[in-house]
């Protein structure tokens, strides 16, 4: 089945003929997807701490490129581990490149904050999540086509779905703050309370039905499987991805425990005593490892006052992880051979990687100062979005103001300001806020775009 022309197949029938051109369609993909202006985009959007604060910083068009690379790392490991395997799933480096890549692009500004913001505006108009933004972008959004987005290759956009599922049918969450969101004022909207559910647009499942055809109808229920919460504070998840797409999380997952780590240590946000504190010594408890014997001598590279010596450090973590991931069946009762295996770590190494995960978030992206940048971002989006909601037709620019009135038929106007709103840089929105909300700013239309 993965070799059928069916997950080579596009949803636009485009005539496009050129001279020479042998391209497969995964290298025409990844062409699509670098040369987007949502790709573009990424340069200013934040990715763990906050775009100009530093030029030294990763962005989320930075963290996407290290992703990329980690991808084809993987690629080639499980290529040597696994040769036929690989060769009867047809792994192709081109794809994994493309698919992490792309695996940012519908994030909004202003990291968590912005996509919390968004959520709560979208509350009633079937919310917001990044990865179901990205969906979006590829398939409608981006004006590759007039209205296909980038028009990928069905495969590549299995590739993306991290989360084949829709979030009303994953909405869980149903704290106190929720059941009074009439009295809240902006300023009042606690974060976790309104993280999203990791999911799909329901005003996207045309498209997502027809990326899951060449699947057989056991396949596809059990592909969109939803494992249920236990908490009332925790949001239902999915359960299964495809081979791809958990390529392209791992090397997510590296690039932002082990690189993003590195800005931390950088700029002294951390130290050696925290990092042996949560990260050596457990690491070291876990088992007999190459990693658990060599992570001590790591940690001094690390905090090394000298620049090579924590870049040959970083770069030994990121090999340690790489080399170690494997191939695994997801669960037997699928048929196809893209949905039954999976890249996974070892049991020790997906713990290792837990705790770096860990660390970044409680030591980093936690800090007070970070969150204060956050709930900033959180206050600027929903702010936008307020303002645009409140008067479309006179606010918003010509062209997603004809793609609101189009929405408007069915009822779907609130989408358009949301793919707006998202579509933006860090830079743009406070530069668009400034000029909506702070008398004298001395914005002009034209130096924000309009």
């Amino acid at each position: 089945m993965q070799h059928s022309k069916m997950w080579s197949a596009r949803h636009f029938s485009q005539q496009i003929q050129r001279d020479g051109d042998h391209r497969s369609p995964f290298q025409r993909d990844k062409a699509r997807i670098l040369h987007s202006a949502a790709f573009r985009r990424l340069q200013a959007k934040t990715q763990v701490l906050g775009v100009g604060m530093s030029d030294f910083y990763r962005t989320r068009l930075t963290h996407s490129l290290e992703a990329s690379q980690i991808g084809q790392g993987i690629a080639a490991q499980l290529r040597r581990k696994h040769p036929e395997l690989t060769q009867g799933l047809n792994l192709n480096d081109t794809l994994i490149e493309g698919l992490c890549l792309a695996h940012d692009i519908g994030h909004p500004p202003f990291g968590h904050g912005g996509e919390i913001a968004l959520h709560y505006m979208m509350r009633d108009h079937g919310g917001f999540e990044g990865n179901g933004q990205t969906f979006r972008i590829v398939t409608k959004l981006e004006p590759y086509t007039p209205s296909h987005g980038m028009n990928l290759s069905r495969r590549t956009l299995l590739g993306l779905v991290k989360y084949p599922n829709f979030i009303p049918s994953l909405s869980n969450l149903k704290p106190a703050a929720q059941m009074n969101q009439a009295a809240l004022s902006h300023r009042n909207i606690k974060a976790s309370d309104w993280v999203p559910p990791k999911g799909l647009y329901e005003c996207d499942r045309n498209m997502f039905n027809w990326l899951i055809e060449p699947l057989s109808q056991d396949d596809r229920e059990l592909f969109c499987h939803i494992v249920a919460s236990t908490s009332e504070q925790r949001q239902h998840k999915t359960k299964f991805k495809s081979f791809d797409c958990s390529i392209m999380e791992l090397a997510d997952d590296i690039a932002y425990a082990i690189h993003d780590l590195e800005d931390a240590i950088v700029m002294g946000i951390v130290n050696l005593q925290q990092f042996e504190a949560q990260i050596v010594e457990p690491i070291e408890d876990l088992s007999d490892t190459w990693l658990s014997g060599h992570i001590s001598m790591l940690a001094k590279k690390l905090f090394s006052q000298h620049h090579h010596e924590r870049k040959d450090a970083i770069g030994a973590l990121v090999n340690s992880f790489i080399t170690h991931i494997d191939i695994a069946r997801t669960d037997p009762a699928f048929q196809n051979g893209l949905l039954k295996y999976n890249a996974v770590f070892p049991a020790e190494y997906e713990q290792a990687l837990a705790l770096f995960k860990q660390f970044v978030f409680k030591q980093v992206i936690r800090k007070p100062e970070i969150q204060l940048l956050e709930y900033k971002g959180q206050q600027v989006v929903m702010a936008l979005f307020e303002a645009f909601s409140s008067d479309p037709e006179r606010l918003l620019p010509e062209n997603t103001r004809q793609r609101w009135l189009v929405a408007q038929n069915d009822n779907n106007g609130m989408r358009v300001i949301s793919d707006y709103i998202a579509g933006m840089t860090d830079e743009f929105a406070s530069r668009l806020y400034s000029n909506l909300f702070i008398p004298k700013s001395g914005a002009s239309p034209d130096s924000i775009g309009i």
